[in-house]
């Protein structure tokens, strides 16, 4: 039996969720089943009230605001233990037309890869101000220099994943997991590919962007924080490449005046230019340090992976024998209360 899940990480959204979940289908073509899970990020207002008022099948409640990173993953493992083949998550607001959801998971179910992410008309989204549509773009390009791959909204929640590509994810960054996700596929060769979908009108302001220069100042800690997890060697010979092109042009200075007769007068730019190839050295060794860090982190990567796959995988294979021989169906499990 094919299962898809539909998750929404939800913080104080009792406003908004009713209108999300009054969209969502309830079958999709391709699956048995198709069950919804809301992830309650230590919300403080009606958001679980609403979400079983409105037929939600499972609510895993964390005991406080933990952010949305932490409450995707907490969803991810969730629906893994579940059951399910396929994960789509989407945004409490609204923001996602939920009537694309077929068009999403189709790439899924016809092998054409493992994530599948929706991406949004972002120069023709009206609330979007000018610098936001820079910042969303910026990302992308970003994703597509770290991670190899060419999807067009990388910072878009609208995404559909397999199982098998849900358990190789591991996201770090506390803020957010749109742009890490797809890294992660890129260099774990998951394949991974982009549609098109529509978007629906602005229900609420953005919680991720409480201000432009907010905005700004994360997204630009993200997008270095993601240089020196991922691709650290290149990260930090870059910097010491910067560093050290003023030094060397200050040694060169150096010499020539000193050829000339006239080095007594430059003895700073020399201490100066010498101070820069030190920390340029400084810089590359730590670039080498970081790239060791960043093997040893892959490698308790592959340990969970294989963990998970053991058990979640096997979950999978036990269902699929038990139905092939017609025996009683085990009884689904309803998670609640606080992980």
């Amino acid at each position: 039996m094919s299962k898809l899940i539909i998750q929404i990480p939800c913080l104080n959204e009792e406003g908004t969720l009713a209108v999300t979940l009054a969209d969502l289908p309830r079958q999709v073509a391709g699956f048995d089943t198709v069950e919804w899970l809301v992830i309650d990020d230590g919300s403080t207002d009606r958001t679980v009230e609403v979400a079983r008022e409105n037929g939600v099948d499972h609510v895993v409640s964390l005991p406080h605001n933990q952010g949305l990173a932490k409450a995707f993953m907490t969803g991810i493992e969730t629906a893994l233990k579940l059951g399910a083949d396929v994960i789509v998550n989407t945004d409490a607001d609204n923001q996602y037309d939920a009537s694309c959801i077929p068009d999403l998971v189709r790439p899924i179910l016809e092998k054409k890869a493992q994530i599948v992410i929706g991406a949004r008309p972002i120069s023709e989204i009206e609330h979007f101000s000018p610098i936001k549509k820079f910042l969303q773009k910026l990302g992308s390009f970003v994703v597509k220099i770290a991670s190899g791959t060419t999807v067009p909204d990388a910072p878009s929640g609208f995404r559909a994943i397999h199982r098998d590509a849900a358990i190789q994810l591991n996201v770090f960054n506390r803020y957010t997991y749109t742009l890490e996700t797809i890294i992660q596929a890129g260099r774990r060769n998951i394949p991974i590919t982009s549609i098109p979908i529509r978007v629906n009108g602005d229900l609420r302001p953005s919680r991720l962007v409480k201000s432009i220069p907010s905005y700004v100042r994360r997204s630009l800690i993200t997008v270095v924080r993601i240089f020196v997890v991922y691709s650290p060697l290149r990260f930090f010979s870059v910097c010491a490449a910067v560093v050290a092109t003023p030094g060397l042009i200050g040694i060169i200075r150096f010499l020539f005046h000193y050829w000339m007769g006239e080095g007594s007068g430059n003895i700073q730019s020399l201490v100066l230019s010498s101070a820069l190839l030190a920390l340029a050295g400084i810089l590359a060794m730590s670039g080498v340090i970081s790239e060791l860090i960043a093997v040893n982190r892959q490698l308790l990567e592959e340990i969970r992976i294989r963990q998970l796959q053991q058990e979640y995988g096997g979950r999978a294979r036990i269902r699929s024998f038990a139905l092939e021989h017609k025996e009683p169906k085990f009884k689904k499990d309803n998670i609640g209360g606080a992980i």
